[in-house]
């Protein structure tokens, strides 16, 4: 039978490379042995026309330095060059050649756009629905369950939980869907292992447990037996609690014997440092000094002012006495016939 490869004639020389998007087939190199040397030669030979054929494809600019060749299988190489393209850092460009036993040249096979060891690649597309996280649900959201839910079951089955089927065929319900025996188990799981669960930092931290506290308000059902509701609005409250879980603020804490928390010491911490007061028959005493002095001290100046006065009103008299001497003086005659005397010279 031919060979379908050596009979097939090779494609002229201006006929469209054939390009992929996707990577060269990674099979394993077959042994050297298995290669013809003169086919090997000729594949690794090939290094001119595998770089044309990438010029030819996006531009003498785009291509870099020879990275080497290796073999696909007895008839085919890949022959590898650094890319140089805007945001393709460490990106290689991938020819694949091809030839069969007595050909006189390579056939370009394809070419491709390859990452290579260094390369900054994005992360594994996720499908959205996978992607969802608890939380992400905002207020208009819509999320439907996936197709065939095995939390689940439809509605006219029995659920397992005796309390909820005896109610479901009392009342009428009618739900087209219930939460089955798996999804039942699941949501058991998670919140037992959850934040509010035995293994929690703050259960961890007590002796005491949800079992037996006040606030604790049991589910009815088959999860009624594990979890309930708390009630306490300083505690978990309106949380779905384990029974095994536990806190600080349980029905039956003790209250402290002091003014403090029941956690802890009571501690003043606005104690002052005061000083004694002096003596006030001291100080009365010293007020009474200080009263005496400055009434002497007042009297004496009334003295002194009492004195000035007595000195001035001698003065007037003096100078009132010494007037009537000027008056007389001048009243006096100076002629003894009884004439006036003139006055002046």
């Amino acid at each position: 039978m031919p060979d379908p490869i050596s009979d097939a004639p090779p494609p002229p020389s201006d006929a469209p490379l054939p390009v992929s998007d996707a990577p060269p087939r990674a099979s394993a190199a077959p042994a050297s042995a298995a290669i013809a040397p003169e086919l090997a030669a000729l594949l690794t030979a090939a290094v001119d026309q595998a770089r044309a054929a990438v010029v030819d494809f996006s531009g003498e600019e785009t291509v870099g330095e020879y990275l080497g060749a290796e073999f696909e299988d007895s008839s085919a190489a890949t022959h590898r060059f650094l890319a140089r393209l805007p945001g393709y850092r460490g990106w290689q460009w991938a020819v694949v050649v091809a030839a069969c036993p007595g050909a006189a040249q390579a056939t370009i096979s394809e070419v491709v756009l390859v990452p290579g060891p260094t390369a900054l690649l994005a992360p594994e597309w996720v499908p959205w629905d996978q992607r969802v996280r608890p939380g992400d649900l905002g207020p208009g959201d819509l999320l439907a369950p996936p197709a065939d839910d095995p939390r689940l079951v439809p509605g006219y089955t029995a659920t397992g939980d005796p309390d909820v089927d005896e109610l479901a065929v009392e009342v009428g319900l009618g739900r087209r869907q219930v939460l089955g025996l798996w999804g039942r188990d699941e949501t058991a799981q998670r919140w037992h292992d959850g934040d509010f669960g035995p293994g929690s930092a703050m259960a961890r931290a007590t002796k005491r447990r949800c079992r037996d506290c006040g606030f604790f308000v049991p589910l009815s059902g088959a999860l009624g037996v594990m979890f309930g509701v708390c009630a306490n609005e300083f505690a978990a409250d309106a949380h779905v609690v384990d029974a095994e879980f536990g806190c600080g603020a349980h029905s039956d804490t003790p209250a402290s014997s002091g003014t403090g928390s029941p956690l802890c010491d009571p501690y003043d911490d606005g104690v002052l440092d005061l000083d004694e007061k002096k003596d006030t028959g001291d100080e009365d005493a010293e007020n009474k000094d200080t009263g005496d002095d400055a009434g002497d001290d007042a009297g004496g100046e009334d003295a002194e002012h009492k004195d000035t006065g007595d000195d001035a009103g001698k003065k007037d008299t003096e100078n009132e006495d010494a007037g009537d001497l000027v008056e007389k003086k001048d009243t006096e005659p100076s002629d003894p016939d009884g004439e006036p005397a003139p006055n002046g010279p």
